[in-house]
């Protein structure tokens, strides 16, 4: 367990006992103000667990458990309150709207309720901003006295990194840059290495490994001008590692896309987060993708059994086709079809389909065409390894052809593949590397722009597709 974990379980721990102290304590008022008699009985503690997980389950999902080290006291207070005012409308509707304790004066019940909830809330807030206030305050103070520092590297060399090091090293009060290194762009050996401070540690094609083989934590970016070309393939090399990624402003006018930045500790750095959507939206995507999933599972089970009966009619072989894929993080997982070629279609080697293939069986034809053949992936997307909308994943052989001429694909692992996309709606099946390539556009949009919102569009768009028999 790393240091960023055992942080992160310190704030979960606190926020669970200030959760339950406070449940506890609303829950005796509570009874002393409605019944006239304040006692807990084994229930309340009971409930109190129950309530405290709660807390920490919907603090999560808010993200207050990430990056625990590089928290703003301002941005935990606002946090904090936000998801404290959520959590409690949430109570409310799930325990209080229809409350059968018994009040002293029935009379005074919606009015001692609103009261008693509204303290609650404040008591919720209160205590866990507090908590947390004095937990953050101390890792600042631990991290200004250089107590410890996260390891750093500089990608850059010249003035602009030369500048940013002098900055950062030498200030009074540690910001928590340990600086390990740096690695020079564009492959041209550094005329210098910070004075002898810093160790060279090679080129940006090596900027992955050396990040896991030094346990690298964050990455400031500070190039000149001319080398600006580099970038993209910086956070490429970036994507599939946990650092913070920093850019000099002057780098940072060079990135377009969905980039979300923030100034960090009042320094000249501007901080990336590749996240592609948030904690909530993350959640909410998944708990979409179960809920369709399990439906398409349950309730079109006879279809199922008629479209494998056919299949296991029409021609010899299995009913089932499973085939690897790479998926979210470039990780490899077996993709489930209802199998519509036969069985030895890709004997001479993986082959794409076209519209009129000979290696299609009769049923395959008609279930391609209305994308029937698709159905078993919810079983993908139960598991965990496909979403309902996402870009199709594809083969290692034709990946390794598709970023030779379009680098930017490894943009698609950062989400997991789905059963249909905005791709496959507005282009439809590729027959060519060269139509993946130009189907990709519409995936990197889907990116860029990804919210549950989007996925709805494009699963309506897809059922209309499979109603007009548009697919191949």
């Amino acid at each position: 367990m790393n240091r960023k974990q055992v942080q992160s379980l310190i704030y979960l721990f606190a926020d669970f006992v200030v959760s339950y102290i406070v449940w506890l304590a609303f829950a005796y008022f509570r009874r002393e103000s409605l019944e006239g008699h304040g006692y807990l009985d084994v229930q309340q503690f009971i409930n109190a667990t129950v309530i405290a997980i709660y807390w920490m389950i919907l603090y999560a999902t808010g993200g207050l458990y990430s990056n625990p080290f590089r928290r703003s006291r301002l941005q935990e207070f606002v946090q904090v309150f936000k998801y404290s005012l959520v959590g409690v409308v949430i109570i409310f509707f799930l325990i209080f709207l229809d409350d059968p304790t018994p009040p002293i004066n029935p009379k005074q019940k919606p009015t001692r309720q609103r009261l008693l909830l509204l303290i609650y809330t404040a008591l919720q807030f209160g205590s866990v901003a507090l908590i947390r206030f004095g937990l953050t305050t101390i890792t600042n103070i631990r991290i200004r006295k250089r107590k410890f520092g996260f390891p750093t590297l500089i990608v850059g060399f010249r003035d602009s990194a030369l500048r940013i090091f002098d900055e950062l090293d030498k200030s009074r009060r540690s910001l928590g840059y340990d600086f390990k290194g740096f690695i020079s762009p564009n492959g041209l050996p550094p005329k210098h290495n910070f004075n002898g401070l810093l160790p060279h540690y090679g080129e940006i094609d090596h900027l992955e490994e050396i990040i896991k083989k030094e346990k690298i934590e964050e990455v400031i970016v500070a190039l000149e001008k001319d080398e600006i070309n580099q970038v993209g393939k910086i956070i490429d090399q970036c994507e599939d590692t946990s650092v913070q990624l920093k850019v000099v402003p002057g780098v940072y006018d060079f990135i377009y896309g969905s980039v979300k930045v923030s100034h960090i500790l009042g320094e000249p750095l501007v901080e990336i987060f590749p996240q592609v959507m948030n904690p909530w939206q993350r959640v909410g995507k998944r708990i979409f993708d179960v809920i369709i999933s399990i439906f398409a599972l349950v309730f079109l089970a006879p279809l199922y059994l008629i479209i494998a009966s056919l299949v296991k009619l029409d021609s010899k072989g299995p009913v089932f086709f499973r085939q690897e894929r790479i998926g979210k993080k470039g990780k490899p997982f077996k993709i489930i079809k209802f199998r519509s070629m036969y069985t030895d279609a890709e004997s001479k080697g993986p082959a794409l389909s076209s519209d009129k293939d000979s290696r299609i069986t009769p049923i395959g034809l008609w279930l391609r065409k209305l994308r029937l053949d698709e159905l078993p992936q919810f079983w993908n997307v139960l598991r965990g390894e496909m979403s309902v909308v996402g870009p199709r994943p594809e083969r290692q052989h034709y990946i390794d052809q598709i970023v030779k001429i379009a680098p930017h694909y490894r943009h698609l692992h950062k989400v997991k593949p789905g059963i249909t996309s905005w791709g496959q709606v507005k282009f439809g099946y590729a027959s060519s590397v060269e139509e993946m390539v130009e189907r990709l556009k519409f995936d990197i949009l889907y990116i860029e722009n990804v919210s549950l919102l989007l996925d709805l569009k494009i699963l309506m768009y897809t059922i209309i597709v499979i109603i007009e028999g548009r697919g191949k």
